[in-house]
């Protein structure tokens, strides 16, 4: 036996990290499930399938939750890339159901993600409502796309207010900015609706007079 103590010392080390090479695998593969599952929800959201899509982010929040346990006593894997994108996934899904059907806002706390995870998965919510606008202006709904996009401006406001180093918001800055883009397609989108249609019903309107003179 070393008289460094070196034997001891390392079968410790080859325990530990033997505990954390099995969480990981653990973890990755709950992390692709919730990945997976969080985008199956936002599909079924646009679908109009929101009891589906209920189910589907339960389900996602069950798996965060064994996700947590999987790591718990390994902050380095805690807070690891892998962990951070099933947490934003997971909240833009939750965010973009809680958007469109007009309901609060789950919180962070609430989803147990962290701040600056919650924020991004807000801004990438913005693409799943311009997305979820689109389809409301080919099928001629453009009132409640105009609530919508009121909400979208809501949250960019907010997000551009975090003005804070992207160390603590992890590139939530770039996440505004594309979300600012988005917006703004969007607008001239909604206004060339509206100003298409109103042009229309007057066209219509005039046809009608002239065929009853």
């Amino acid at each position: 036996m070393s008289s460094l103590g070196l034997d001891e010392i390392s079968t410790a080390i080859r325990t530990r990290f033997d505990g954390a090479e099995r969480a990981r695998e653990r973890s990755l593969t709950l992390h692709r499930e919730a990945i997976r599952q969080s985008g199956l929800a936002i599909r079924a959201v646009h679908r109009h399938e929101y009891e589906e899509a209920e189910r589907m982010i339960a389900r996602v929040a069950e798996q965060m939750a064994e996700l947590y346990a999987a790591v718990e006593g390994y902050p380095q894997l805690l807070f690891t890339g892998f962990v951070q994108d099933a947490q934003k996934e997971y909240a833009e899904a939750s965010l973009t159901l809680a958007l469109v059907r007009g309901r609060v806002l789950p919180s962070p706390e609430t989803l147990r993600v962290e701040d600056a995870t919650w924020l991004n998965g807000l801004g990438e919510a913005v693409g799943e409502l311009r997305r979820y606008i689109l389809d409301m202006l080919r099928h001629d709904d453009a009132t409640p796309a105009e609530a919508l996009l009121e909400r979208m401006d809501e949250i960019y406001y907010v997000l551009v207010s975090m003005d804070y180093p992207d160390a603590l918001t992890r590139g939530l800055r770039r996440t505004t900015d594309v979300a600012r883009g988005i917006i703004e397609k969007t607008r001239g989108d909604l206004t060339n609706h509206l100003t298409v249609g109103k042009m229309e019903r007057h066209l219509t309107a005039l046809g009608k007079r002239l065929d009853a003179g």
